[in-house]
């Protein structure tokens, strides 16, 4: 039996966070609407889908298909603790040293534009970052 995975987000705003993650992650973007339809807009005026309810999901695909989707999913309570799951966003594969810091500060400066706030940086033996995401979800830079 085939089994795939999605990664799975409750959250306040699906838009706001998926277009967080969308540029955070390379290689992640929206699907496109369905045939016949220009816009998701459009497709959910055709469903006669009401306003109020447009926001209640999205989903990024890997254009490559070798990752888990991300499913944002409004929910109506807040985040009540630290995530018990987390996203590592590896950008330091095969560096060491000051190459390997140089490149997870890089890339820190470059999601806090994005929005995320840093929590922690931790060192030796190895170096990675605690950030949080714009609705507070904690994942790594390493």
């Amino acid at each position: 039996m085939d089994v795939e995975v999605q990664v799975a987000f409750d959250c306040a705003d699906p838009q706001k966070l998926a277009e967080f993650w969308a540029e955070a992650i390379a290689g992640y973007a929206f699907p496109p609407p369905p045939d016949g339809y220009a816009t998701w807009e459009s497709w959910a005026e055709g469903e006669n889908i009401p306003e109020a309810e447009r926001n209640t999901m999205r989903v990024l695909i890997d254009r490559s298909g070798r990752r888990p989707n991300l499913y944002f999913q409004q929910v109506p309570e807040a985040k009540p603790a630290k995530n018990r799951l987390h996203l590592d966003v590896n950008v330091s594969r095969g560096l060491s040293g000051e190459e390997r810091t140089h490149r997870i500060e890089e890339e820190v400066a470059r999601l806090t534009k994005l929005g995320a706030t840093v929590l922690e940086r931790r060192t030796p033996p190895e170096r990675w970052v605690v950030m949080a995401d714009v609705e507070g979800n904690e994942f790594c830079v390493v």
